[in-house]
């Protein structure tokens, strides 16, 4: 331990609370991600319960050259939410304590919550006042908002409703300098000068930390119908798609393409699944169609329009649930992969975007790639092709993962080879997992100068120390002569 770091912390504890600051065994948790793949070292870890405390925080590390790792609910899937295991000074500052519920206007449709509180205490708060907020992904129960917004989630009913960042009407946020900045009012249509909301949405905690949001709500959903169906490879699972939109258009919520490997990896990993065909075929799609009008009929026009493709061959089979319990276990499923993937061994998760007509034939490609370069491993799938990203996951069952030293290099070989193949598409690399430091380095290889020029600069020009989230979403290797140039004279980073 340095020799000022008794002391950093008897100062935080008392801008922060007593029980605000935690080191040691108490610290753990949030120095291990979610998969439990990166470790890190923190000082302390520092859970401040207001707007007020949180920038006190700040300050005080700007002021001591401390950096600070904004973490959420740690349920990162890209090393974003926990600090590295290396010599810096630093804290975790956990938004875990921001749990308040402000506001619930279902007149304007309109939350505003804070950043700690979890997504399924949103869903039920919005609920309770008769209306939806849509956003659904499988960590619900743990995914904070503040976090969701910080890596821009996206989740099963982005086809409908879009992702985080069209889901957030305002927010607030303190600065690396420890200045507050505030938009809450909720409003649709605000034109006051740049809209610097979105720098903090997707920003990773790098540009600031967020404290609470307004966020979008919709009218509840009284009417739904939902199905699995069997498609014989992903080409049919698109013109199903195409056939589907041209029929209920915004009715979809949901429109989910999973492989068989994925499907049953889950049903050998988590307890209580029930199987929605047996045996388990190569390819399930899974439809959820909403309607906030309760006599919409959506189950039975669902049930015809399943019937008429089932007779034209456009799909082998289909399940329609009867009941409540039904539904919630076939997507149970689905929400369970990724617990499922932890549990079955070392999966090499790959979070690409590409149009919806190039799935098929990312699909294709990558599942060759996986075959040629990591013969260890089988390739699954989870798609949200509904908006054309795709969740390759190269998995190596637990008994036959090799040594680390040997994984390292295989990983490297499959991220070149299938980001290559996705920029060739027109695609993206990072979809709606973040860039966190996994793929810093990734982000600063591949995108144009001028963008990552760009980028430097608005960092530098928010957090010239570089105290907030450093070498997170952007590689201090990487900084760009025009943004150096642009800092204040003082330019040592926290260490």
């Amino acid at each position: 331990m340095r020799n000022n770091e008794p002391e950093h912390i008897r100062a935080l504890t008392e801008l922060a609370g007593g029980n605000a600051v935690r080191t040691g065994s108490d610290a753990t948790a949030h120095l291990t991600d979610w998969r439990g793949r990166h470790k890190g070292k923190a000082m302390a870890v520092v859970l401040p319960a207001s707007t007020e405390d949180v920038a006190r925080v700040v300050r005080y590390c700007r002021e001591n050259r401390i950096a600070v790792f904004p973490q959420g609910g740690n349920t990162s899937l890209c090393a974003g939410s926990v600090p590295p295991e290396d010599d810096r000074c630093c804290i975790v500052l956990s938004t875990d304590r921001l749990r308040r519920l402000r506001e619930i206007d279902a007149a304007a449709d309109v939350a505003i919550v804070e950043a700690g509180v979890t997504l399924a205490a949103l869903h039920d708060a919005a609920e309770s006042a008769g209306r939806l907020f849509p956003l659904r992904l499988g960590s619900e129960g743990t995914a904070q908002i503040g976090g969701l917004i910080s890596t821009n989630a996206g989740g099963t009913g982005a086809v409908r409703y879009g992702v985080m960042r069209d889901l957030v009407l305002g927010l607030e946020a303190v600065l690396p300098d420890g200045s507050v900045v505030s938009r809450l009012g909720g409003l649709r249509k605000d034109n006051r000068g740049y809209d610097w909301k979105h720098l903090m949405i997707g920003g990773e905690g790098s540009l600031g930390i967020v404290t609470a949001a307004a966020v979008k709500l919709f009218p509840a959903v009284r009417d739904s119908a939902h199905a699995a169906c069997i498609v014989s490879d992903p080409d049919a699972a698109v013109a199903l798609l195409q056939r589907l939109r041209a029929r209920f258009d915004t009715a979809i919520h949901a429109f989910e393409l999973v492989s068989g490997g994925e499907i049953d990896l889950a049903l050998r990993h988590v307890e209580g699944l029930r199987a929605p065909f047996t045996p388990t075929p190569p390819w399930i799609v899974m439809i959820e169609l909403g309607s906030s009008d309760s006599e919409a009929g959506l189950d039975e026009m669902l049930t015809g329009f399943l019937g008429r493709v089932l007779s034209e061959g456009m799909i082998e089979d289909a399940v329609i649930p009867a009941s409540g319990q039904q539904v919630n276990e076939l997507w149970a499923v689905r929400h369970s992969l990724s617990e499922a993937n932890k549990k079955a061994g070392h999966g090499i998760v790959f979070d690409v975007a590409v149009r919806i007509s190039d799935v098929p034939r990312f699909i294709r490609e990558s599942t060759q790639i996986v075959k040629d370069h990591t013969p260890l491993a089988d390739p699954v799938f989870v798609c949200h092709l509904g908006d054309g990203n795709v969740h390759l996951i190269a998995m190596i069952p637990r008994e036959v993962i090799p040594a680390s030293g040997i994984l390292e290099p295989l990983v490297h070989v499959l991220q070149d080879k299938v980001h290559d193949l996705a920029e060739r598409l027109g695609g993206s690399f990072s979809a709606e997992h973040g860039i966190g430091r996994k793929l810093a380095d990734e982000m600063a290889r591949r995108l144009p100068p001028a963008e990552m020029r760009l980028m430097h600069a608005i960092k530098q020009a928010l957090d010239p120390h570089g105290v907030f989230a450093p070498d997170v979403l952007l590689t201090s290797k990487a900084e760009s002569e025009p943004a150096r140039m642009i800092a204040d004279d003082d330019q040592t980073p926290p260490r």
